[in-house]
């Protein structure tokens, strides 16, 4: 009884960890210079970032999010993978 308890929490836990089937993106090709990567923690801690209908496109450096902004449309088309926008919860 006990081996068996073991085992089934065993594959509840393994089950859990691989439940989603991907680990969370950390990087993401800029936006505006497709080539480049950009770490999603520190450009967002940073504010290179830009919300587009919805979604929100991460830059490289600090001239991106001004060409992203004068045509947005154009950017969003070509970029590799958008985020969807994170919701801020309020305490």
């Amino acid at each position: 009884m006990k081996k068996s308890s073991i085992f089934m929490l065993s594959l509840l836990v393994c089950g859990a960890a691989f439940a989603n089937g991907h680990k969370p993106v950390k990087t993401i090709a800029c936006a505006v210079m497709t080539n480049n990567k950009v770490d999603i923690a520190k450009a967002t801690a940073k504010h290179m970032y830009a919300d587009y209908k919805g979604n929100r496109y991460f830059f490289c450096c600090g001239g991106c999010p001004a060409a992203f902004k004068a045509n947005p449309a154009k950017y969003a088309k070509a970029a590799h993978i958008p985020t969807p926008k994170q919701t801020s919860k309020k305490a």
